[in-house]
């Protein structure tokens, strides 16, 4: 079945959100919601990243944004993949349209962020080409070079 990339709109903020969510409760077991309120309006909170949503016959089944940083920087966040579609490439996908994005706007290099006990992600990640830069109050961070990063 064909998969689709395509800018967010403000018609697929619930299940945009309902997916980020889902993602998050299925690895911590549980979802305190006072910690996502970007999800509430992601048209307004990521109006100037590029956020994009892939669709599988119309159903969301995965998400992410590149956000400027600096001139120079754009960060990866929100990146999420529904359940039924893991470990099929869609994450790879994603996160290539967003370096291949990051890539023609500019920029150099990109950052992110994930949780340190997350293993099977900081696993995908570096297995993309990201590494690690530090760890900080349990979270690990990642850079990737885009003078050095083919697609």
């Amino acid at each position: 079945m064909s998969i689709t990339l395509s800018p967010f709109t403000p018609a697929d903020q619930p299940t945009v959100k309902a997916l980020v969510l889902a993602g998050l409760a299925d690895h911590w077991g549980t979802l305190d919601l006072s910690k996502n309120p970007d999800l509430n309006d992601i048209a307004a909170t990521y109006k100037d990243a590029y956020f994009i949503v892939a669709k599988q016959q119309g159903e969301v089944v995965g998400c992410g944004a590149l956000v400027p940083r600096s001139t120079d920087t754009a960060e990866v966040v929100r990146m999420s993949v529904a359940a039924a579609a893991r470990r099929q490439g869609l994450g790879r996908r994603i996160l290539t349209a967003l370096c291949a994005e990051a890539k023609a706007r500019g920029f150099k290099r990109i950052i992110l962020e994930t949780t340190q006990t997350w293993s099977e992600v900081i696993a995908f990640y570096q297995r993309f080409g990201f590494r690690i830069t530090h760890y900080k109050d349990g979270d690990v961070y990642f850079e990737l070079l885009l003078d050095k990063w083919t697609e």
